[in-house]
């Protein structure tokens, strides 16, 4: 996956430099695992970025979709985040635009993942950078879909979501909680061919 660029952002692999900054990040967004001491959080995050890098390079020998993250960079090019593809495995078919039974079983997707840094926040750069990747994304792998999944009280993913367009869905059940709304990103030529309903009234409620 080439390195992509927008307006005041761009994305970029992750390299074995950005140790200190992946620490950062994870500790300001309150994503570190409780109870670790510092060294055992630094121990855990580096062997994730080594994996992480390595995962990138293998995954392009076996000519497989890129999953993975990047990193976001700002218009001095400073570390702001990370962002990614990722595999989402969920019970899509309980979702009421995709026939909405509780029943149904799991199926797959191809998710977009993004964290910022706090001081980075509100800028526009998640969903500039959202919008960079999706768009890659459709272009360069032929996506029909593009999916991304939060909390009920996550409003800033929220937001960015509908920036991009997604449209947004509550699912009635809490679990799991990144599966509690869901924002699903048509690829441009399908969408003159597919009208998307109203969002139901349970999503609007929640949000």
């Amino acid at each position: 996956m080439p390195r992509l660029e927008g307006k005041g952002v761009s994305i970029r692999p992750l390299r074995r430099s950005d140790l200190d900054d992946c620490c950062r990040l994870y500790q300001e967004i309150g994503w570190e695992e409780p109870g670790l001491s510092p060294e055992q959080a630094r121990a855990r995050r580096e062997a994730w970025l080594d994996w992480a890098i390595r995962n990138e390079e293998q995954l392009a020998a076996l000519h497989q979709p890129p999953y993975g993250d990047r990193v976001i960079c700002d218009e001095r090019g400073a570390f702001a985040g990370l962002i990614g593809i990722v595999p989402r495995l969920e019970p899509f078919g309980q979702l009421p635009s995709q026939g909405g039974d509780p029943a149904a079983g799991l199926s797959a997707e191809v998710g977009l993942f993004w964290a910022l840094r706090p001081a980075w926040q509100g800028r526009g750069l998640a969903t500039g950078a959202a919008k960079l990747l999706s768009d890659w994304m459709f272009a360069a792998l032929g996506l029909g879909r593009i999916v991304a999944g939060t909390e009920y009280d996550n409003t800033a993913s929220i937001a960015v979501m509908r920036r991009l367009g997604m449209r947004i869905e509550a699912n009635p059940s809490p679990e799991p909680p990144w599966f509690q709304i869901s924002g699903s990103l048509e690829a441009p030529q399908a969408v003159g061919r597919n009208t998307s309903p109203p969002e139901p009234a349970a999503a609007s409620a929640r949000l």
